[in-house]
C-alpha cells in the first residue's frame, strides 16, 4: 500500500499488485476522508481476493451491477403494485403523440376522459370515456376476463364506438409489452382475446353513398350552410374523394394555384399530388386566409376545422339523406363509374394503394393524365347536381344561376 498525489494536489491511498500477471493500481480512498487503518484493512481485503484468483476491479463492478439490478427490480415491483391503466395510458399518449394525427390523438383522449367537464356547444357535461371503467384498475390486474366483461357491457350501449376503443386498448397494451418497465407487468395482451371481440360483434359494412339523383338535393343544402368554410370543405371532400382528415389538414402552402395542383398528406405514402380542378379552385380562392390552414376556424384551438360532421348531418337531414363524411369518399368512387373512369386513375386520385403487379410496378401516370379524368368527373357531378359552372376570361370561375 502506498500514497499517490494527483495532478490537483490531493492525496490518495493506493493498492498495487499483480493481477493475472500484470501490474495494476487500485485507488482505495482519499487520505483526508479515511484513516490509515481503514486503508490497510481494505488493502488486505484486496490482496485476499487476488490470492483467491479474483480481480478486485471486476468484483467491484459486479457488486455495483447487482445493486443497480436490485434497485431496478424494487422500482419495477413498486410500479407493478401501484400503476393504473390511466397512468400508463397518459405516458403512452405522451410518447406516441408526435407520431399521430390530431384526430387519432383526440380519439385517445376521449376514450379515457373522466367526464363531467363543460361542453363548448352545449350546457350538458361531457360523458365519461369508453375506457374509463378500466382507468382505475391496476395494470397488473387487467385480465382478459375483465376486458371481456367491459366489452359485454359496452356492447349493449355503443358497440361501434366500443370496437374502436378495444382496438386502441389493444395497441396500448402492445406498447406496454415493449416498455422497459411495463413489460414486466404486461406479459400478454388482455385485449387480444376472442371473447371480447365477439362480444362487440363485427362492424357492418357501410353502404351510404350519394346516388346520381341525390346530387341536386345534397349540393343545395350544403351550399346553404351559413359557415362558408364548412360548405367549401364538404364540397371539396366530395369532389376530390379524399379522406376527411386529409382535406381538413390542408395548408395554403399545399395549394399551387399557378399549376393547378394539390399536395395531400397521404395515409399510404408520405404525400400525393392530385389535380386542382376548376370548381374546387373557385371554392378555395373565396376562403379567407386567417392562418396557415385552408379550412380555418377562429374558435378551434388548433386554428382549423375539427368537426364538420355536425353541420353535415343537419344538412343531410334537411335533404332527406343518410350520409356520413366517409360516405362522400365512397360516393366519389361510385360516381366515377358513370363516366367509365379507369379504376386505377380513380384509386390514384383517392390515394388507394395500387393493386396488382401492373399497377404497383409499371404504371406511372403524370398529373395531366389524372387531370383529364378529374376535371371530367367534376363537370359531370356538377351537371347532374344542376350547377351551371363556367370559367371566366380572367381565369377565375363563376357559377351561373
Amino acid at each position: 500500500m502506498g500514497v499517490i498525489v494527483t495532478a490537483s494536489g490531493s492525496k490518495s491511498f493506493i493498492f498495487q499488485a499483480k493481477i493475472y500477471g500484470k501490474s495494476a493500481r487500485i485507488t482505495i480512498c482519499d487520505v483526508n476522508k479515511k484513516s490509515i487503518e481503514y486503508a490497510r484493512k481494505e488493502a488486505r481485503r484486496l490482496k485476499s481476493l487476488i490470492d483467491q484468483g479474483y480481480d478486485p476491479r471486476q468484483v467491484t463492478a459486479d457488486n455495483k451491477a447487482a445493486q443497480q439490478a436490485a434497485v431496478a427490480a424494487k422500482k419495477a415491483q413498486e410500479t407493478r403494485e401501484i400503476v393504473t391503466v390511466r397512468q400508463a395510458w397518459e405516458e403512452y399518449v405522451t410518447a406516441r403523440k408526435p407520431l399521430w394525427s390530431e384526430l387519432h390523438i383526440r380519439d385517445h383522449e376521449k376514450v379515457m376522459q373522466a367526464g363531467g367537464d363543460p361542453r363548448k356547444r352545449s350546457k350538458k357535461l361531457t360523458e365519461p370515456g369508453l375506457l374509463t371503467p378500466l382507468a382505475s384498475v391496476r395494470l397488473v390486474d387487467l385480465t382478459p376476463e375483465l376486458v371481456t366483461e367491459w366489452a359485454r357491457n359496452e356492447a349493449l350501449i355503443r358497440p361501434t364506438r366500443a370496437r374502436l376503443a378495444l382496438r386502441l386498448l389493444r395497441a396500448f397494451l402492445s406498447w406496454c409489452g415493449r416498455h422497459s418497465t411495463y413489460k414486466a407487468i404486461v406479459t400478454s395482451n388482455p385485449a387480444q382475446n376472442n371473447d371480447a371481440r365477439e362480444s362487440l360483434g363485427k362492424a357492418k359494412v357501410k353502404h351510404d353513398v350519394l346516388q346520381r339523383e341525390q346530387l341536386p338535393a345534397w349540393f343545395k343544402t350544403i351550399k346553404q350552410i351559413q359557415n362558408p368554410v364548412i360548405s367549401a370543405y364538404l364540397q371539396t371532400l366530395l369532389l376530390t374523394g379524399a379522406r376527411r382528415e386529409e382535406i381538413a389538414s390542408l395548408r395554403w402552402r399545399d395549394i399551387d394555384f399557378q399549376w393547378n395542383s394539390l399536395t395531400i398528406n397521404d395515409k399510404v405514402d408520405d404525400f400525393r399530388i392530385i389535380p386542382l380542378t376548376p370548381y374546387v379552385t373557385n371554392l378555395l380562392s373565396t376562403l379567407t386566409r386567417r392562418n396557415e390552414w385552408v379550412f380555418s376556424s377562429p374558435t378551434a384551438a388548433s386554428g382549423r376545422l375539427t368537426d364538420p360532421s355536425i353541420a353535415h348531418r343537419k344538412a343531410c337531414t334537411i335533404a332527406g339523406l343518410d350520409l356520413t363524411l366517409h360516405g362522400l369518399r365512397r360516393s366519389f368512387a361510385s360516381l366515377c363509374e358513370w363516366i367509365e373512369m379507369p379504376a386505377g386513375i380513380a384509386a390514384q386520385i383517392q390515394g388507394h394503394k395500387p393493386q396488382g403487379v401492373r399497377e404497383q410496378n409499371y404504371i406511372r401516370r403524370p398529373l395531366d393524365l389524372l387531370r383529364v379524368w378529374h376535371v371530367k368527373i367534376e363537370a359531370w357531378i356538377l351537371q347532374e347536381a344542376g350547377i351551371n359552372f363556367a370559367p371566366t376570361q380572367a381565369g377565375l370561375h363563376v357559377i351561373k344561376k
